[in-house]
């Protein structure tokens, strides 16, 4: 594999500039603080808590319920080796409106940096590709950022874009905690014929 030199801070602004035309999920910690920071908590951007492994097909219910509307799932290694057999549904169900961001430090974070199975031999890229996503791209380097933008832009859906970063710390954002405020929020702008 690619050696890694991508720090996570400043990623998602730099390869997701457009994230006010999506509906996003995330998954936990470092990618909820990550995408928090990157939104301001936007009314489009609902955030998983203690609900590891649930992103990716929480995401694929949006996709799949609002057809018209572009969805990103964005979330990190960990959390998505949870439920890797989502990928599978995602490929099933093949919605071409469903983006996936994974956001991978190779570590497990939350609970100590402990090594994650990416930084042994994992590939989830090749995990996606074998599940039957038609399209997947590996960012390693800052290098690689407008590459990472086209795909994210054109690559046919549904598509996962694997960003292997540094160890460090997310975003120091400090997330809204009321869950149903949060809930609320984000079903409002789900239904809205055109979100904010």
């Amino acid at each position: 594999m690619a050696e890694i030199a991508l720090d996570r801070r400043g990623l998602l602004e730099e390869i997701f500039p457009n994230h006010a035309e999506y509906l996003i999920v995330t998954g936990l910690a470092g990618a909820a603080k990550d995408t928090a920071a990157l939104t301001r908590e936007s009314d489009n951007l609902i955030t998983l808590g203690g609900a590891m492994g649930a992103a990716v097909s929480m995401g694929l219910g949006v996709a799949l319920g609002a057809p018209g509307r572009k969805v990103a799932v964005i979330t990190g290694d960990g959390e998505l080796m949870m439920n890797v057999g989502a990928l599978a549904t995602v490929a099933s169900m093949m919605p071409d409106n469903l983006t996936i961001i994974c956001i991978d430090n190779g570590a497990h974070g939350e609970t100590g940096g402990q090594p994650g199975h990416t930084a042994r031999r994992t590939n989830l890229a090749l995990m996606a590709e074998g599940a039957g996503l038609p399209s997947t791209f590996t960012l390693t380097s800052a290098g690689q950022f407008e590459d990472a933008r086209r795909f994210l832009a054109t690559a046919p859906a549904p598509r996962f874009l694997w960003a292997r970063v540094l160890p460090g710390p997310p975003a120091a954002y400090r997330r809204n905690w009321d869950l149903a405020e949060c809930r609320l929020k984000f079903r409002h702008t789900y239904l809205a014929k055109h979100p904010k």
